[in-house]
């Protein structure tokens, strides 16, 4: 019986442009593959303190196993941390198909410029059944740049996107009790004007790099009333923090 080989965890070097680095950590998440068995390998617990979470992230690295949308998202958090220059942020889409809902998440990086570009330039990691829903390249100006550009993707299945949820930047620090904030700006972006969702997300985009925004707990304890349904019918009775990812579209 031949053993699947193990991919090895990619290693920051020196001698890496950041977008480099990026890339080594999307192609390391790309040979573990998508999930797409119906069964979920690893707990995500969204409320969970970071500490923990970053703990899940260095078993995901040990075991090789498969992943979805959200474990992309921590992974990347786990994997990105100890860059200053690199800022991570979750990026959630509410999106509507053929009478249902589904739920996507990605990790929205921000780089300051201080390697190579003059000015900061902002891209994503993560994981997708398509290849244009998940690591977009660290090039897009602005934050709504970067949306637009995932939303434009969406069209291409037939997708309308519904709502947009960013939340703030995660700490560097690893073993920080604080949860990660998933959802402090929400936009209903299918009745706003695109020049209204540009202003409000660039507003909010340049609250973050001056690091002014605290973690909004009102947004964080919200429930959302109108649930999503699910692609893989093997997995309804997948626990309430599961959800983001067993509704990814993608």
């Amino acid at each position: 019986c031949i053993q699947p080989s193990v991919p090895p965890v990619p290693n920051y070097k020196l001698s890496m442009s950041i977008p480099e680095w990026l890339q080594a950590i999307q192609t390391y998440m790309k040979m573990l593959q998508y999930n797409h068995t119906g069964t979920q390998f690893f707990e995500i617990r969204k409320t969970r303190p970071l500490s923990g979470l970053m703990e899940t992230a260095k078993e995901m690295t040990r075991e090789s196993l498969p992943i979805k949308c959200l474990e992309a998202v921590i992974l990347g958090i786990y994997l990105t941390n100890g860059q200053p220059s690199v800022e991570r942020f979750p990026i959630s889409f509410k999106t509507h198909f053929s009478g249902n809902y589904f739920h996507h998440v990605v990790l929205g990086i921000y780089c300051n410029g201080r390697y190579g570009s003059p000015t900061g330039r902002y891209g994503s990691l993560g994981m997708s059944r398509r290849s244009d829903l998940m690591d977009k390249p660290l090039t897009y100006r602005t934050l709504s740049d970067l949306i637009f550009e995932f939303e434009d993707s969406y069209k291409k299945y037939l997708h309308s996107v519904k709502k947009v949820k960013i939340g703030l930047y995660v700490p560097h620090e690893p073993h920080s009790f604080q949860p990660i904030e998933w959802k402090q700006l929400v936009l209903n972006v299918s009745k706003m004007m695109r020049a209204e969702v540009r202003k409000e997300l660039e507003k909010f985009a340049r609250d973050m790099r001056m690091k002014i925004l605290k973690p909004s707990s009102g947004h964080s304890l919200m429930k959302e009333r109108s649930r999503g349904k699910s692609l893989s019918p093997h997995r309804r009775q997948a626990s309430p923090q599961r959800r983001t990812c067993r509704r990814d579209k993608s």
